[in-house]
């Protein structure tokens, strides 16, 4: 009975302290939990605080111009004669339009820009008169008519690029040959890729290997107030061109597709295209069509259609950059720092022919500003001026 007894106290004992226990490991873990949640949202908040801050930051930072501020800022660039800035303010100019439904303005802003830099080309340029059977009014379309004394040389690029300009030029070079066998001649070229790679140059090289005139054409000047004269203006541009045995340069040849995508005057622009199809077509053998664009996604696939040879002449890699370079310097500089010279190569990535070419001419004048006569280029100037580039890109 006893033992009896002493069992059921020694039960109860353990089963009120079992209640005790897991009372106490309640309320034991009921704030662990209560402060654990507290720092997490503390941790978040933090977080959440932190990431406004730096948004603010960057939309303070974040300046989005006016056309008003365009204005000022390329008065004030043209004022101070910097020309690098203010071509790189233009065309960021020409962007800010196209975006704010002004595709007229900003097409007729961009062949005024391309004409400027095409007449920086000296020495292998010879302009030529304007046949008078072109009325008046074709003048906002021909920008100029040349003779180039440019050649493959001239042109640097990557190998296969190079060899389809080079069966291009053979296959023109055998046109009456190639016509005795009844074999149609390629005569329409498409050159697409970024700005600053050498599609106007390529042009040049094709008219001076050929020695053959070359008419630059001013397609963003379809635009005009005179739209309705384009398609008249265009048949006697070709057709002075069939007469001349000319090569005719389209340039800025996505003008068309932006035109269709934010003008309301579909019906002219669709006979300007239709225009360019049927004159296309009418093209004889001795002329050569050469398209050049920024933007092939812009073109119609119609028009892409009709070319016989598509070329995309991208960004210059390491190969070419180090041509580029030697080509510019010409053996009448060296670098002080061949080791940065190689890095700074290293990081010309997506920059233009065009935008190497200027800083290392600017880094060479600036290095003899400087005082430093020796003809060695001081290269963390080039190092500086390609960094600014990126940023800015």
């Amino acid at each position: 009975m006893f033992h009896q007894v002493s069992s059921d106290v020694r039960k109860r004992n353990t089963l009120i302290h079992l209640k005790g226990t897991a009372k106490d490991t309640y309320n034991k873990e009921e704030p662990n939990l209560e402060k654990e949640f507290t720092n997490t949202l503390l941790y978040f908040l933090l977080f959440l605080w932190e990431f406004l801050k730096k948004r603010v930051t960057l939309l303070n930072n974040y300046h989005i111009m006016s056309q008003s501020d365009y204005i000022k800022e390329i008065t004030r660039l043209a004022l101070a004669n910097d020309q690098n800035h203010l071509l790189e303010t233009l065309y960021d100019f020409v962007d800010y339009s196209q975006k704010n439904n002004r595709a007229k303005f900003a097409a007729q802003l961009q062949s005024i820009i391309k004409d400027s830099t095409r007449k920086e080309e000296i020495g292998k340029l010879k302009e030529i008169c304007t046949s008078q059977e072109i009325d008046s009014n074709s003048d906002n379309i021909i920008l100029q008519t040349v003779m180039s004394s440019f050649q493959m040389k001239d042109l640097i690029c990557t190998q296969e690029v190079r060899e389809e300009f080079e069966y291009f030029i053979k296959e023109r070079k055998a046109a009456n040959f190639l016509s005795d066998m009844s074999i149609p001649i390629s005569n329409k070229i498409i050159l697409h890729g970024p700005s600053g790679c050498g599609k106007t140059l390529a042009a040049y090289i094709l008219a001076g290997e050929l020695q053959q005139p070359l008419i630059i054409v001013n397609l963003g000047a379809v635009v005009s107030s005179k739209l309705g004269e384009t398609s008249k203006n265009l048949t006697k541009i070709f057709k002075k061109a069939c007469y001349e045995k000319a090569i005719i340069l389209l340039d800025e040849f996505d003008s068309l597709g932006k035109i269709r995508d934010y003008d309301q005057d579909h019906g002219e622009m669709k006979r300007v295209v239709n225009t360019i199809l049927q004159l296309f077509d009418f093209m004889n053998q001795n002329s050569i069509i050469i398209a050049a664009t920024n933007q092939l996604q812009m073109i119609d696939d119609a028009l892409i259609r009709r070319f016989d040879l598509s070329l995309k002449l991208d960004f210059p890699q390491t190969d070419q950059i180090r041509s580029l370079i030697e080509r510019t310097i010409n053996n009448r500089f060296s670098f002080d720092n061949l080791e940065l010279k190689d890095s700074i190569i290293d990081n010309c990535k997506n920059i233009s022919y065009y935008v190497i070419k200027r800083t290392l001419l600017n880094a060479i004048k600036r290095t003899i500003l400087d005082g430093h006569t020796d003809n060695i280029i001081q290269t963390q100037i080039w190092k500086k001026l390609i960094s600014n580039e990126i940023k800015e890109g």
